[in-house]
């Protein structure tokens, strides 16, 4: 993989910030769209724009063609046995929100548990958090080891026959862990709990399988991936799927409408209601055209790499703090320097033309078990490189300095 070359197929990239080059390392809040993306979208809105499903005409019939299309390369892309498995949303937020209001409701009751982690980022704490109190269930929390990872043993512990549902993120935007969330699967299913993974971390830097997880609900971000915001996907268990009412009504999710009462269209249509994110969905097909044409073996390959670099360089800078586990397989750092607050150092970084993230990362009940108001985080993808870390530390010196 050569990283200095990908980086040319990214047009923003290719600027100058502060009369510095570019050096984006926020790749976890959002990653950067490369031309063949830029390229698919700019071609459905010239060339094939139009409504799908219901249009017999030339561009409904290549809208529909590419929309459906692109469910087709997402169920490839995770794994999914179905097409149907597949539901289109505007990001893991409103799939981690469906499964909370659709499938929730009907699985937990008073006296029910709910088991999920303090890691998680707040679109997969607050929606179990609003379930519980709707009905009377007890939200529980795996605990974490001092370095932040899970124990198999402390989830066999806190799940029990009691819980109905579990969630976790398969990456930790914060910390960097790996979550096993393949054998806490297990651990669920033996207790008749269902499993909910956040993918939104993982998705776009590892191979994904789906029913090798068995996960019976993955949630995931295109704008992550290379692809456009506002595109995201649900994955659930046809089973599952089929059994859930739908929780948005009108057009195109229906397939009889009486005065009084309506039927719904079959998977997985009766979940996207309205007209759905046609240009999304193409855009997301062609970022996974384009990762696969790289090869997520070796993007992950290249992420640890980096994220090695990373922490033997940041850990030779005096009153840096590294959080997290010390062996990273994902490209992503976050730390804090002295008592400078985060975004200081971020306003420092940027006048070097380094982009970070600061703040709490929407971890707020994290940040309080790290005994941290706020953290900075770097984090890479396929087109960063050694020297954009090189860049990230010599900022980082230039901001001791600056602060004395």
């Amino acid at each position: 993989m050569n990283s200095t070359l990908l980086k040319e197929q990214f047009p923003i990239l290719d600027q100058e910030i502060n009369g510095h080059r570019l050096v984006y390392l926020d790749n976890a809040a959002t990653s950067q769209k490369p031309r063949a993306v830029i390229e698919a979208v700019k071609r459905y809105y010239e060339w094939e724009n139009s409504n799908v499903h219901r249009g017999v005409h030339t561009l409904g019939s290549r809208a529909t063609d590419a929309y459906e299309g692109a469910r087709e390369k997402v169920a490839r892309f995770i794994g999914a046995a179905d097409t149907a498995e597949i539901i289109f949303t505007r990001g893991t937020t409103s799939a981690l929100n469906l499964v909370a209001s659709a499938y929730g409701p009907s699985a937990v009751s008073a006296g029910d548990e709910i088991v999920i982690t303090e890691m998680e980022h707040h679109s997969n704490l607050i929606p179990w958090q609003q379930l519980a109190i709707r009905t009377g269930a007890t939200l529980k929390y795996i605990p974490m080891q001092p370095d932040g990872h899970i124990e198999l043993a402390d989830a066999e512990k806190t799940i029990t026959p009691a819980t109905k549902i579990v969630a976790m993120n398969y990456v930790s935007n914060v910390l960097g862990v790996v979550n096993p969330v393949k054998e806490i699967a297990a651990i669920a299913h033996r207790n008749g709990a269902v499993m909910v993974v956040d993918g939104a971390q993982s998705t776009p830097h590892m191979k994904i399988n789906v029913q090798d997880l068995d996960c019976d609900f993955y949630a995931l971000s295109g704008h992550k991936m290379c692809a456009p915001t506002g595109i995201g996907v649900l994955y659930g268990k046809k089973a599952l799927l089929e059994a859930m009412e739908p929780i948005e009504f009108g057009g195109e999710m229906i397939n009889d409408v009486g005065l009084y009462e309506s039927t719904w269209k079959e998977l997985p249509w009766k979940f996207e209601g309205g007209t759905p994110i046609i240009a999304g969905a193409v855009g997301l097909g062609a970022a996974i055209d384009f990762l696969e044409s790289i090869g997520m073996d070796a993007i992950a390959a290249h992420e640890q790499q980096l994220a090695n670099y990373a922490m033997d360089r940041l850990a030779s800078i005096d009153g840096l703090t590294l959080y997290g586990p010390r062996n990273r397989k994902v490209g992503l750092v976050t730390f804090n320097l002295d008592d400078i607050h985060p975004h200081d150092v971020a306003t420092v970084l940027d006048s070097y033309g380094v982009a970070v993230r600061a703040g709490h990362h929407c971890c707020q009940p994290l940040m309080r078990w790290l005994k941290a108001s706020a953290t900075a985080r770097a984090s890479f993808y396929l087109y960063n490189t050694e020297e954009d870390i090189d860049r990230l530390v010599d900022g980082l010196i230039q901001t001791k300095e600056y602060f004395g």
